[in-house]
């Protein structure tokens, strides 16, 4: 019973000498921990934001295209009444591609996968209704109808410019998230890896909007 006292103290001794350092260390590994992952968060926040900026922009620029089609079309009827069939699949073409509206949380590659396909069929049958342009002489020297022709080579050179930014962008926001140690608390904060936007080869040049 008389020795107790003495083991007591040494215990604390014992555990000023190893425990402290280890609890220092501890408190200064939680406040660290805690700091990267409030900078991590902000980062995150910052290129998210970043991506839904430059989604925005490709939205934007396919929005445009579908907004000049009515006007084209009504300029080819005024000239080609008899091109109906042309009519009806660029009017259905453009009512499937603008009823595919994504959110930057909807950027899987499935649903990237699903929106360029779409426009890919628009963009086919815009090309068909052009072609027909050929048998209209009038049509071709009519001053409306070359003047939305520029207008539509100005938008898809927009088109494919938001969509390599876009790619580029969410290429900034991937590395961010993937990498370690940052990966763990991105994904702990519900930022996970997004898909880019893929094109057809041949996608990265404009098509050629010439009669």
């Amino acid at each position: 019973m008389k020795n107790e006292p003495q083991v007591k103290g040494k215990g604390c001794l014992a555990f000023t000498i190893f425990g402290l350092p280890l609890l220092i260390g501890l408190i200064i590994f939680v406040l660290w921990a805690g700091f990267y992952a409030f900078r991590t968060y902000n980062k995150c926040v910052e290129r998210n934001e970043a991506v839904k900026n430059a989604w925005s922009n490709v939205e934007n620029a396919y929005q445009k295209r579908l907004d000049l089609i009515p006007n084209i079309v009504a300029t080819v009827k005024g000239y080609a009444e008899h091109e109906q069939e042309t009519f009806i699949a660029v009017t259905e073409a453009r009512s499937k591609a603008s009823s595919i509206n994504l959110t930057v949380e909807d950027l899987t590659e499935e649903n990237l996968a699903k929106f360029e396909a779409a426009q890919e069929e628009l963009n086919s049958a815009i090309s068909r209704l052009l072609v027909t342009v050929e048998n209209y002489p009038e049509l071709k020297a009519n001053q409306n109808f070359i003047d939305l022709q520029n207008e539509l080579k100005v938008i898809e050179a927009e088109i494919i410019s938001r969509r390599d930014l876009f790619n580029n962008t969410v290429k900034d926001y991937n590395v961010f998230v993937l990498k370690f140690p940052r990966n763990i608390f991105a994904k702990m904060f519900g930022f996970r890896e997004k898909s880019y936007f893929k094109a057809k080869p041949g996608a990265e040049n404009a098509p050629e909007v010439k009669f």
